[in-house]
């Protein structure tokens, strides 16, 4: 698929990453959409939700293009953990999911003219106790604050203070990039 046919709505370094070292050729095209989930909605389904908001919102300017776009919420409960406001909110977050289980949802909308597709992958993610001194040094040396939950998988405090996860370790970087693969392959081979 030509660069000018597969459109990443979204400015993630980690989903260009993925998408490129997927193998696609693509251009990003970035939306300005409020990102408020209406009052009620289940936390999991604000993810969908958002990514479907995207591609909404650039559809019209790019009718023949294949546009991706994904929103990926960190659930604790039934808390929406978004990304800090500052360090103080940071360490607030980290706080709370030290020693816990929580859920990162990302949802996906694949559109093509007229055609959509939504979808949303769910990842258990537990982090072992963490230390004041060591949620500290992550936010002084990675300054999570583009990020929900306040954390990346890949950085330091991944590789420190994740115990395990159970699902798709790409979800949590932002993209289930094994299944949007997927399904591009099918929209790629209808064309």
């Amino acid at each position: 698929m030509p660069a000018d046919k597969l459109i990443l709505a979204s400015g993630s370094p980690r989903r260009r990453q993925l998408l490129e070292q997927a193998g696609y050729s693509f251009r990003i095209v970035v939306t300005d959409v409020d990102e408020t989930n209406p009052p009620g909605m289940p936390g999991a389904d604000v993810p969908a939700f958002l990514a479907k908001k995207k591609a909404d919102a650039i559809a019209h300017a790019h009718p023949e293009a294949v546009i991706i776009a994904a929103d990926t919420v960190v659930l604790l409960g039934d808390d929406i953990l978004g990304k800090p406001k500052d360090a103080a909110d940071a360490a607030a977050m980290l706080q709370r999911l030290s020693g816990r289980m929580h859920r990162v949802v990302t949802g996906v909308c694949i559109q093509q003219g007229a055609e959509q597709e939504h979808f949303s992958v769910t990842t258990e993610v537990y982090f072992r106790e963490l230390t004041r001194a060591g949620i500290d040094y992550y936010i002084t040396h990675f300054r999570p604050f583009d990020k929900a939950g306040s954390y990346a998988i890949q950085e330091w405090i991944g590789l420190t203070g994740i115990e395990r996860i159970n699902g798709d370790y790409y979800n949590v970087m932002g993209l289930p990039i094994g299944q949007v693969t997927q399904r591009l392959s099918t929209i790629i081979t209808s064309s």
